[in-house]
Protein backbone atom coordinates (compact mmCIF):
# COMPACT_ATOMS: atom_id res chain seq x y z
CA UNK A 1 0.00 0.00 0.00
CA UNK A 2 1.48 3.42 -0.98
CA UNK A 3 1.18 6.26 1.40
CA UNK A 4 0.82 8.61 -1.44
CA UNK A 5 -2.50 10.36 -3.60
CA UNK A 6 -3.54 7.53 -6.07
CA UNK A 7 -4.75 10.48 -8.28
CA UNK A 8 -1.02 11.70 -8.78
CA UNK A 9 0.72 8.26 -8.57
CA UNK A 10 -1.77 7.45 -11.50
CA UNK A 11 -1.32 10.42 -13.57
CA UNK A 12 2.35 11.78 -12.18
CA UNK A 13 3.09 15.94 -12.61
CA UNK A 14 4.14 16.02 -16.32
CA UNK A 15 7.71 16.91 -17.04
CA UNK A 16 6.45 19.56 -19.45
CA UNK A 17 3.97 21.40 -17.84
CA UNK A 18 5.10 25.17 -18.56
CA UNK A 19 6.56 26.35 -15.28
CA UNK A 20 8.89 29.63 -15.47
CA UNK A 21 11.82 30.54 -14.00
CA UNK A 22 12.72 34.26 -14.37
CA UNK A 23 10.63 36.54 -12.51
CA UNK A 24 9.90 39.45 -14.37
CA UNK A 25 10.05 43.06 -12.37
CA UNK A 26 6.48 43.21 -12.15
CA UNK A 27 2.74 42.09 -12.81
CA UNK A 28 -0.21 43.21 -12.18
CA UNK A 29 -1.75 40.27 -10.26
CA UNK A 30 0.51 38.30 -7.74
CA UNK A 31 -1.35 34.67 -6.98
CA UNK A 32 0.00 32.67 -3.11
CA UNK A 33 -1.04 29.04 -4.36
CA UNK A 34 -1.88 27.17 -7.50
CA UNK A 35 -4.66 25.15 -6.95
CA UNK A 36 -8.22 25.54 -8.10
CA UNK A 37 -9.13 29.10 -6.44
CA UNK A 38 -5.31 30.32 -8.01
CA UNK A 39 -5.36 28.50 -11.54
CA UNK A 40 -8.85 29.59 -12.22
CA UNK A 41 -8.17 33.45 -10.97
CA UNK A 42 -4.91 33.36 -13.15
CA UNK A 43 -7.17 32.11 -16.23
CA UNK A 44 -9.59 35.27 -15.70
CA UNK A 45 -7.06 37.93 -15.19
CA UNK A 46 -4.44 36.30 -18.38
CA UNK A 47 -7.31 36.55 -20.77
CA UNK A 48 -8.06 40.07 -20.65
CA UNK A 49 -4.01 40.40 -20.88
CA UNK A 50 -3.51 41.16 -17.43
CA UNK A 51 -0.08 40.04 -16.50
CA UNK A 52 -0.29 37.43 -13.87
CA UNK A 53 2.43 35.20 -11.68
CA UNK A 54 1.28 32.43 -9.58
CA UNK A 55 3.78 31.46 -6.40
CA UNK A 56 3.90 27.81 -5.20
CA UNK A 57 6.05 26.27 -2.31
CA UNK A 58 5.94 22.89 -3.68
CA UNK A 59 4.63 22.05 -7.56
CA UNK A 60 1.93 22.66 -9.12
CA UNK A 61 -1.39 21.94 -7.29
CA UNK A 62 0.36 19.86 -4.32
CA UNK A 63 -2.41 20.91 -2.08
CA UNK A 64 -6.10 18.87 -1.73
CA UNK A 65 -6.85 20.07 -5.52
CA UNK A 66 -4.71 16.76 -6.14
CA UNK A 67 -5.82 14.84 -2.80
CA UNK A 68 -9.70 15.07 -3.26
CA UNK A 69 -12.27 12.83 -3.95
CA UNK A 70 -13.17 14.37 -7.29
CA UNK A 71 -16.59 14.96 -6.80
CA UNK A 72 -18.74 17.49 -7.48
CA UNK A 73 -21.84 18.08 -5.74
CA UNK A 74 -24.25 21.02 -5.13
CA UNK A 75 -24.66 23.09 -2.06
CA UNK A 76 -22.10 24.13 0.20
CA UNK A 77 -20.81 22.93 3.74
CA UNK A 78 -23.31 25.10 5.41
CA UNK A 79 -26.55 23.85 5.45
CA UNK A 80 -29.38 25.54 3.14
CA UNK A 81 -31.86 25.90 5.81
CA UNK A 82 -29.51 27.50 8.35
CA UNK A 83 -28.07 29.57 5.10
CA UNK A 84 -31.53 30.64 4.86
CA UNK A 85 -32.58 31.33 8.22
CA UNK A 86 -28.98 33.44 8.85
CA UNK A 87 -28.89 35.13 5.36
CA UNK A 88 -32.49 35.30 3.65
CA UNK A 89 -34.06 34.19 0.85
CA UNK A 90 -32.34 36.10 -1.41
CA UNK A 91 -28.64 35.25 -0.53
CA UNK A 92 -30.09 32.17 0.03
CA UNK A 93 -31.27 30.95 -3.77
CA UNK A 94 -27.35 32.79 -4.49
CA UNK A 95 -25.89 30.39 -2.43
CA UNK A 96 -27.44 27.19 -3.81
CA UNK A 97 -27.50 28.87 -7.35
CA UNK A 98 -23.91 29.13 -7.78
CA UNK A 99 -23.42 25.72 -5.59
CA UNK A 100 -24.72 24.33 -9.13
CA UNK A 101 -23.25 26.99 -11.28
CA UNK A 102 -20.04 25.80 -10.46
CA UNK A 103 -20.75 22.40 -11.60
CA UNK A 104 -21.73 23.61 -15.05
CA UNK A 105 -18.49 26.19 -14.51
CA UNK A 106 -16.20 22.86 -14.31
CA UNK A 107 -17.75 21.53 -17.58
CA UNK A 108 -17.17 24.92 -19.60
CA UNK A 109 -13.96 25.08 -18.42
CA UNK A 110 -12.85 21.13 -19.42
CA UNK A 111 -14.52 21.99 -22.84
CA UNK A 112 -12.98 25.08 -23.18
CA UNK A 113 -9.60 24.32 -22.46
CA UNK A 114 -9.86 20.47 -24.25
CA UNK A 115 -8.49 19.40 -20.50
CA UNK A 116 -8.80 15.75 -20.60
CA UNK A 117 -9.81 14.77 -16.81
CA UNK A 118 -12.47 12.13 -17.30
CA UNK A 119 -15.32 14.17 -16.43
CA UNK A 120 -18.58 12.62 -16.02
CA UNK A 121 -21.93 14.09 -15.02
CA UNK A 122 -22.90 10.69 -13.62
CA UNK A 123 -25.09 11.94 -10.68
CA UNK A 124 -25.00 11.50 -6.89
CA UNK A 125 -26.87 10.08 -4.27
CA UNK A 126 -26.46 10.80 -0.15
CA UNK A 127 -27.57 8.30 1.86
CA UNK A 128 -29.61 7.81 4.86
CA UNK A 129 -27.48 5.85 7.55
CA UNK A 130 -30.30 5.85 9.83
CA UNK A 131 -34.58 6.07 9.56
CA UNK A 132 -34.30 9.30 11.26
CA UNK A 133 -32.07 10.58 9.00
CA UNK A 134 -34.18 9.27 6.05
CA UNK A 135 -37.20 10.75 7.41
CA UNK A 136 -36.48 14.31 6.68
CA UNK A 137 -35.51 13.88 3.05
CA UNK A 138 -38.39 14.14 1.42
CA UNK A 139 -39.29 17.60 2.76
CA UNK A 140 -35.76 18.73 1.96
CA UNK A 141 -36.26 17.50 -1.70
CA UNK A 142 -39.68 19.78 -1.60
CA UNK A 143 -37.89 22.78 -0.55
CA UNK A 144 -35.12 22.31 -3.01
CA UNK A 145 -37.59 21.91 -5.76
CA UNK A 146 -40.20 25.35 -4.33
CA UNK A 147 -37.22 27.66 -3.92
CA UNK A 148 -34.85 27.11 -6.53
CA UNK A 149 -36.47 24.48 -9.33
CA UNK A 150 -33.66 22.24 -8.22
CA UNK A 151 -34.85 18.56 -8.46
CA UNK A 152 -33.63 15.27 -6.49
CA UNK A 153 -35.57 11.92 -6.29
CA UNK A 154 -36.33 9.79 -3.10
CA UNK A 155 -34.95 6.86 -3.12
CA UNK A 156 -36.53 4.22 -0.73
CA UNK A 157 -35.21 1.82 1.40
CA UNK A 158 -37.04 -1.04 -1.01
CA UNK A 159 -35.82 1.00 -4.34
CA UNK A 160 -31.89 1.22 -3.40
CA UNK A 161 -30.47 -1.43 -4.79
CA UNK A 162 -31.28 0.21 -8.51
CA UNK A 163 -28.32 3.07 -7.27
CA UNK A 164 -26.37 1.26 -5.05
CA UNK A 165 -25.23 -2.47 -4.07
CA UNK A 166 -25.74 -2.40 -0.35
CA UNK A 167 -28.63 -2.79 2.41
CA UNK A 168 -26.67 -0.93 4.85
CA UNK A 169 -28.30 2.13 4.34
CA UNK A 170 -32.27 3.67 4.61
CA UNK A 171 -32.30 5.44 1.47
CA UNK A 172 -31.55 8.80 0.00
CA UNK A 173 -31.71 11.21 -2.41
CA UNK A 174 -30.84 11.30 -6.09
CA UNK A 175 -29.62 14.28 -7.74
CA UNK A 176 -28.34 13.81 -11.68
CA UNK A 177 -26.21 17.34 -11.64
CA UNK A 178 -23.08 16.06 -10.20
CA UNK A 179 -19.88 15.67 -11.80
CA UNK A 180 -16.49 13.19 -10.80
CA UNK A 181 -13.40 13.92 -11.95
CA UNK A 182 -9.32 13.32 -12.31
CA UNK A 183 -8.51 15.82 -9.61
CA UNK A 184 -4.61 15.48 -10.70
CA UNK A 185 -5.77 15.85 -14.62
CA UNK A 186 -7.87 18.80 -14.29
CA UNK A 187 -5.05 21.10 -12.19
CA UNK A 188 -2.70 19.75 -14.48
CA UNK A 189 -4.90 20.47 -17.29
CA UNK A 190 -5.53 23.91 -15.55
CA UNK A 191 -1.96 24.81 -15.23
CA UNK A 192 -1.39 24.41 -19.29
CA UNK A 193 -4.30 26.15 -19.74
CA UNK A 194 -3.13 29.21 -17.83
CA UNK A 195 0.29 29.11 -18.88
CA UNK A 196 -0.86 29.41 -22.56
CA UNK A 197 -3.27 32.04 -21.74
CA UNK A 198 -0.11 34.30 -20.68
CA UNK A 199 0.44 33.47 -16.80
CA UNK A 200 3.81 32.68 -15.48
CA UNK A 201 3.52 29.55 -12.83
CA UNK A 202 6.20 29.39 -10.41
CA UNK A 203 7.51 25.91 -8.51
CA UNK A 204 9.44 25.54 -4.87
CA UNK A 205 9.04 29.15 -5.24
CA UNK A 206 7.59 30.12 -1.28
CA UNK A 207 5.98 33.57 -0.73
CA UNK A 208 7.89 34.74 2.75
CA UNK A 209 6.80 38.03 2.63
CA UNK A 210 4.47 40.81 1.30
CA UNK A 211 4.61 44.60 1.98
CA UNK A 212 2.12 47.05 0.88
CA UNK A 213 3.28 49.73 -1.13
CA UNK A 214 1.95 53.24 -2.45
CA UNK A 215 1.57 51.76 -5.43
CA UNK A 216 1.03 47.80 -4.41
CA UNK A 217 3.21 44.91 -2.86
CA UNK A 218 6.38 44.14 -2.84
CA UNK A 219 6.45 40.00 -2.85
CA UNK A 220 9.65 38.28 -1.23
CA UNK A 221 9.42 34.87 -2.26
CA UNK A 222 12.25 31.72 -2.30
CA UNK A 223 13.65 32.70 -5.84
CA UNK A 224 13.18 36.31 -5.61
CA UNK A 225 11.32 39.59 -5.42
CA UNK A 226 8.72 41.39 -7.12
CA UNK A 227 5.93 44.14 -7.00
CA UNK A 228 2.86 43.57 -7.96
CA UNK A 229 -0.30 45.56 -8.08
CA UNK A 230 -2.69 43.12 -6.46
CA UNK A 231 -2.47 40.06 -4.35
CA UNK A 232 -4.39 36.98 -4.40
CA UNK A 233 -4.09 34.69 -1.29
CA UNK A 234 -5.67 31.40 -2.64
CA UNK A 235 -4.31 29.22 -0.20
CA UNK A 236 -7.19 27.44 1.97
CA UNK A 237 -6.49 24.18 4.13
CA UNK A 238 -2.93 25.36 2.99
CA UNK A 239 -3.28 28.97 4.66
CA UNK A 240 -0.61 29.94 7.35
CA UNK A 241 0.61 33.44 8.81
CA UNK A 242 2.33 34.54 5.75
CA UNK A 243 -0.78 37.15 6.18
CA UNK A 244 -1.25 37.48 9.79
CA UNK A 245 -4.80 38.32 9.31
CA UNK A 246 -5.75 35.05 7.47
CA UNK A 247 -5.03 32.77 10.19
CA UNK A 248 -7.62 33.28 12.49
CA UNK A 249 -10.90 33.01 9.45
CA UNK A 250 -9.56 29.83 8.82
CA UNK A 251 -8.10 26.63 10.17
CA UNK A 252 -7.16 23.26 8.38
CA UNK A 253 -9.08 19.76 9.03
CA UNK A 254 -7.98 15.86 7.52
CA UNK A 255 -9.99 14.47 5.28
CA UNK A 256 -8.56 10.71 4.10
CA UNK A 257 -8.99 8.56 1.32
CA UNK A 258 -7.90 4.73 0.19
CA UNK A 259 -8.51 3.35 -2.91
CA UNK A 260 -8.81 -0.29 -3.64
CA UNK A 261 -7.46 -1.96 -6.51
CA UNK A 262 -9.42 -2.38 -9.51
CA UNK A 263 -12.66 -4.02 -9.30
CA UNK A 264 -14.04 -6.24 -12.06
CA UNK A 265 -16.79 -4.70 -13.99
CA UNK A 266 -19.30 -7.64 -12.85
CA UNK A 267 -18.20 -6.31 -9.38
CA UNK A 268 -18.55 -2.58 -10.41
CA UNK A 269 -21.69 -3.15 -11.74
CA UNK A 270 -23.12 -4.27 -8.68
CA UNK A 271 -22.04 -2.13 -6.36
CA UNK A 272 -22.56 0.96 -8.62
CA UNK A 273 -25.07 0.33 -11.11
CA UNK A 274 -25.20 3.81 -12.64
CA UNK A 275 -21.51 5.11 -11.19
CA UNK A 276 -22.78 7.14 -9.08
CA UNK A 277 -20.84 9.36 -6.48
CA UNK A 278 -22.16 9.46 -2.88
CA UNK A 279 -21.93 10.48 0.35
CA UNK A 280 -24.11 9.79 3.26
CA UNK A 281 -25.86 11.89 6.60
CA UNK A 282 -23.21 11.33 9.06
CA UNK A 283 -21.37 14.68 10.61
CA UNK A 284 -18.41 12.46 10.21
CA UNK A 285 -19.89 11.71 7.10
CA UNK A 286 -18.19 8.90 4.48
CA UNK A 287 -18.15 9.87 0.86
CA UNK A 288 -17.04 7.06 -2.04
CA UNK A 289 -17.28 6.53 -5.95
CA UNK A 290 -15.41 4.18 -8.58
CA UNK A 291 -12.67 6.04 -9.67
CA UNK A 292 -12.52 6.00 -13.64
CA UNK A 293 -10.14 2.88 -13.77
CA UNK A 294 -12.41 0.71 -11.25
CA UNK A 295 -11.63 0.87 -7.94
CA UNK A 296 -13.85 1.69 -4.79
CA UNK A 297 -12.48 5.06 -3.76
CA UNK A 298 -13.65 5.42 0.24
CA UNK A 299 -12.87 8.88 1.85
CA UNK A 300 -13.50 10.55 5.23
CA UNK A 301 -13.51 12.56 8.44
CA UNK A 302 -13.14 9.75 11.43
CA UNK A 303 -10.94 12.44 13.23
CA UNK A 304 -10.25 16.03 12.56
CA UNK A 305 -6.54 16.07 12.96
CA UNK A 306 -4.66 16.44 9.73
CA UNK A 307 -1.93 14.31 10.97
CA UNK A 308 -3.61 10.39 11.74
CA UNK A 309 -1.03 7.89 10.96
CA UNK A 310 -2.43 6.73 6.92
CA UNK A 311 -1.54 3.09 7.79
CA UNK A 312 -3.81 3.73 10.56
CA UNK A 313 -6.39 5.32 9.07
CA UNK A 314 -6.43 2.88 5.86
CA UNK A 315 -7.05 0.15 8.46
CA UNK A 316 -10.14 2.61 9.72
CA UNK A 317 -11.62 3.23 6.62
CA UNK A 318 -11.33 -0.39 5.40
CA UNK A 319 -13.52 -1.07 8.12
CA UNK A 320 -15.85 1.06 7.38
CA UNK A 321 -15.95 0.08 3.69
CA UNK A 322 -15.99 -3.73 4.50
CA UNK A 323 -19.01 -3.16 6.48
CA UNK A 324 -20.95 -1.23 3.51
CA UNK A 325 -19.21 -3.50 1.12
CA UNK A 326 -18.03 -6.63 2.44
CA UNK A 327 -17.42 -7.90 -1.13
CA UNK A 328 -14.77 -6.33 -1.04
CA UNK A 329 -12.78 -7.56 2.44
CA UNK A 330 -10.34 -9.39 0.71
CA UNK A 331 -9.97 -7.02 -1.68
CA UNK A 332 -6.38 -5.35 -1.44
CA UNK A 333 -6.21 -1.65 -0.78
CA UNK A 334 -3.13 0.24 -2.99
CA UNK A 335 -3.16 3.87 -1.82
CA UNK A 336 -3.97 5.73 1.47
CA UNK A 337 -3.40 9.65 1.70
CA UNK A 338 -4.41 13.02 3.44
CA UNK A 339 -5.20 16.25 2.44
CA UNK A 340 -6.26 19.32 4.31
CA UNK A 341 -9.37 21.04 4.28
CA UNK A 342 -10.37 24.61 4.83
CA UNK A 343 -13.37 25.47 7.20
CA UNK A 344 -14.68 28.38 8.60
CA UNK A 345 -16.26 29.15 11.79
CA UNK A 346 -19.51 29.78 9.88
CA UNK A 347 -19.08 27.11 7.19
CA UNK A 348 -19.37 28.95 4.12
CA UNK A 349 -16.66 30.13 1.99
CA UNK A 350 -15.37 33.51 1.62
CA UNK A 351 -14.16 36.14 -0.85
CA UNK A 352 -12.68 39.31 0.83
CA UNK A 353 -10.10 41.71 1.47
CA UNK A 354 -7.68 42.79 4.35
CA UNK A 355 -6.94 46.34 5.51
CA UNK A 356 -3.88 46.40 3.60
CA UNK A 357 -5.77 45.20 0.21
CA UNK A 358 -4.71 41.77 -0.31
CA UNK A 359 -7.47 39.82 -1.62
CA UNK A 360 -8.30 36.26 -0.17
CA UNK A 361 -10.70 33.57 -1.30
CA UNK A 362 -11.08 30.86 0.89
CA UNK A 363 -13.44 28.53 3.18
CA UNK A 364 -14.62 25.59 0.96
CA UNK A 365 -15.14 22.79 3.42
CA UNK A 366 -14.81 19.62 1.44
CA UNK A 367 -16.73 21.16 -1.21
CA UNK A 368 -13.34 22.75 -3.04
CA UNK A 369 -13.48 21.15 -6.30
CA UNK A 370 -16.44 23.08 -7.43
CA UNK A 371 -16.68 25.94 -5.40
CA UNK A 372 -12.29 26.77 -5.16
CA UNK A 373 -13.51 26.44 -8.87
CA UNK A 374 -16.36 28.96 -9.02
CA UNK A 375 -14.75 31.46 -6.91
CA UNK A 376 -11.22 31.61 -7.84
CA UNK A 377 -13.03 32.74 -10.95
CA UNK A 378 -15.56 35.11 -9.18
CA UNK A 379 -12.85 36.16 -7.61
CA UNK A 380 -11.04 37.26 -11.36
CA UNK A 381 -13.84 38.77 -12.65
CA UNK A 382 -14.27 40.83 -9.80
CA UNK A 383 -10.53 42.48 -10.13
CA UNK A 384 -11.16 42.68 -14.24
CA UNK A 385 -14.42 44.54 -13.52
CA UNK A 386 -16.51 42.08 -15.30
CA UNK A 387 -18.62 41.54 -12.17
CA UNK A 388 -18.99 44.16 -9.40
CA UNK A 389 -20.19 42.36 -6.79
CA UNK A 390 -20.32 38.77 -5.04
CA UNK A 391 -22.51 36.93 -2.42
CA UNK A 392 -19.58 35.55 -0.70
CA UNK A 393 -18.23 38.85 -0.44
CA UNK A 394 -20.83 40.79 0.95
CA UNK A 395 -21.46 38.49 3.90
CA UNK A 396 -19.58 38.58 7.59
CA UNK A 397 -16.66 36.45 8.07
CA UNK A 398 -16.98 35.11 11.47
CA UNK A 399 -13.92 34.88 13.73
CA UNK A 400 -13.95 33.29 17.47
CA UNK A 401 -11.72 34.52 20.05
CA UNK A 402 -9.83 31.49 21.24
CA UNK A 403 -8.41 30.68 17.78
CA UNK A 404 -5.59 32.57 16.52
CA UNK A 405 -2.42 29.65 15.08
CA UNK A 406 -3.23 26.83 16.75
CA UNK A 407 -6.67 24.93 16.20
CA UNK A 408 -6.37 23.43 19.66
CA UNK A 409 -10.03 22.62 19.71
CA UNK A 410 -10.08 20.20 17.28
CA UNK A 411 -9.93 17.39 19.21
CA UNK A 412 -13.35 18.45 21.55
CA UNK A 413 -15.08 19.04 18.03
CA UNK A 414 -14.39 15.38 17.08
CA UNK A 415 -15.91 14.25 20.30
CA UNK A 416 -19.05 16.82 19.67
CA UNK A 417 -19.93 15.73 15.98
CA UNK A 418 -19.38 12.47 16.80
CA UNK A 419 -21.84 12.38 19.78
CA UNK A 420 -24.30 13.97 17.49
CA UNK A 421 -24.09 11.14 14.75
CA UNK A 422 -24.76 9.05 17.65
CA UNK A 423 -28.15 10.75 19.29
CA UNK A 424 -29.41 11.61 15.34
Amino acid sequence: MKTEPFWTDEFARPDDLPVASELPSDVDVAIVGSGYTGLNAARVLAKTGLSVAVFESKTIGWGASSRNGGMATPGLKQDIYKIYKKYGSDYGKEFWQASVAAIDLIETIVTEENIDCDWDRSGHVSLACKQSHFDGLEEYAAFLDKEFGHKKTLVSKSELRSEIGTDAYFGGLADETSGGIQPAKYVFGLARAVAKHGALLYEHAAVIDIKKKRDGFEITTTIGAIKSKEVIIATNGYTDKLVPKLKPMIFPVGSYIIVTKPLSEDLQNKLSPKKRMYYDSKNFLNYFRLTPDGRMLWGGRNNLSTHLDLKDSAERLQKQLNSVFPELSQIPITHSWTGKLGITFDLMPHIGQTKDGIHYVLGYGGHGLSIATYLGTEMGLLLTGEKDRSPFKEIDHKTMFFYRDKPWFIPFASKYYQFLDWIS
